[in-house]
């Protein structure tokens, strides 16, 4: 039990304490007002998945993070599409992070579809294991991640499990040394 939570609460409302703590964490990153539209945005993923969110972070208005575990990538963008209107992802980048071990996987998410999206940008995080990359693809969601998520295979060596095309398309064939992203890659003669 934390110490913000009051003595003999029970299993339900421990639960939905921890779910406005995420709530709650949102407003005190910038200590900013977040806008009413990308607050309702957020309040509908939070509210879907709750303790299964990992972190929410208001950048700015337009710009929301939310990082959620690899075994509910798919189901949260899923969501994000069919319910919230985010119909294509605009990039997929990365991360290394060698000290914790991960690296994480970051789709920008967009829509054209739905006027009122036209400026806001979604950050649907993830982080996998740098020893065993692998995420499940989101290309059956998200199309236009198919060369993005290749991209990042190579630059990152993340395995994208379902993905039809895991191969070389930027790097020489016979690349054999660490993917040039990851933190240790050192260039020759530097």
């Amino acid at each position: 039990m934390s110490s913000d939570q009051p003595a003999g609460q029970n299993g339900s409302e421990q639960k939905k304490a921890e779910s406005n703590h995420i709530q709650t964490s949102i407003s005190k990153k910038d200590e900013a007002i977040i806008p009413e539209f990308e607050g309702d945005l957020i309040n509908k993923i939070v509210s879907r998945f709750g303790d299964k969110i990992v972190q929410v972070i208001y950048i700015r208005p337009g710009r929301s993070k939310i990082l959620v575990p690899p075994n509910e990538i798919l189901q949260v963008a899923s969501f994000v599409r069919d319910t919230l209107g985010f119909d294509h992802a605009e990039s997929v980048s990365g991360t290394d992070y060698p000290k914790d071990n991960q690296i994480e996987v970051i789709y920008h998410l967009g829509s054209y579809s739905v006027d009122k999206l036209a400026s806001q940008v979604l950050a649907l995080s993830t982080r996998t294991d740098r020893n065993d990359s692998r995420l499940p693809t989101l290309i059956n969601i998200f199309k236009s991640a198919e060369y993005h998520e290749r991209e990042t295979f190579e630059m990152l060596g993340v395995y994208f499990e379902g993905h039809p095309r895991n191969e070389r398309f930027l790097l020489p064939e016979d690349w054999a040394d660490i993917p040039p992203l990851r933190k240790e890659f050192r260039i020759k003669g530097r």
